[in-house]
């Protein structure tokens, strides 16, 4: 049976307008598809809307994948591709399957031998990497570290070790509401010669991208994240 393809589409990192971050192709495809698997309808629906369908959304098929959704409602998603059709996946914000539940559906295309096309769009940990002025040769992406506080403690001395150990930038994000619990524990529990960079809201007319080490940070005061999409990177020294 003929098979679609599907199609992984950016989506931008915040409210501002796709033209701004998502390239001309890759808007130019939205309108020739009418289905999306998406982590979330509602935020899916505000994005195309604005990436130039409104007027066209109630016309579209969605299906959700997100953190909830069980391996087995998973498989059967297969079937959208039937016949030729294409299928778009877009996450919540940037790129889909980084650090995002889409990868399931990914996996499961190359089962089946369905194609699957990238397309060109923002990354906030690779655009945190290349502004951090950290070692960009050698890094690893730990993902979220874990939300209680003596295992983040733990997990923090861990990533420091690894650092040092592999020369090796490391990569975390954070639940928003707790970035200045995270940062707070990154400055009691880094080395002061270790180097920190906070980058939030990226691309945002809000971006905060500060690279400093440990030991300045503390000399550095009232400093707040905020409830912000950030990420966080190390290179102990």
């Amino acid at each position: 049976m003929n098979k679609g393809k599907l199609y992984l589409i950016p989506s931008p990192l915040g409210e501002n307008d796709p033209a701004e971050v998502i390239p001309g192709p890759v808007l130019g495809l939205l309108p020739t598809l009418d289905c999306f698997v998406v982590e979330e309808v509602r935020t899916a629906r505000r994005y195309l809307s604005k990436a130039g369908l409104k007027g066209h959304i109630e016309g579209l098929e969605f299906h959700e994948l997100n953190e909830h959704t069980a391996p087995a409602e998973v498989e059967p998603l297969v079937r959208l591709f039937d016949n030729g059709r294409s299928v778009g996946l877009i996450s919540e914000a940037g790129l889909p399957a980084v650090a995002d539940p889409g990868a399931q559906l990914v996996a499961l295309c190359h089962r089946q031998g369905i194609e699957v096309v990238p397309l060109v769009g923002p990354s906030s940990l690779m655009l945190a990497l290349m502004a951090s002025g950290l070692d960009g040769q050698s890094f690893a992406f730990r993902g979220y570290l874990p939300a209680k506080t003596e295992e983040r403690r733990a997990a923090i001395r861990r990533v420091e070790r690894d650092s040092a150990q592999f020369r090796q930038t490391q990569i975390f994000i954070e639940t928003p509401y707790r970035n200045d619990a995270l940062l707070a524990d990154l400055l009691s529990g880094l080395s002061g010669e270790t180097a920190l960079c906070v980058a939030a809201d990226i691309t945002l007319p809000t971006e905060t991208i500060i690279t400093r080490k440990v030991a300045e940070w503390k000399r550095t005061d009232n400093f707040k994240i905020g409830k912000r999409p950030c990420v966080f990177l190390i290179l102990a020294r």
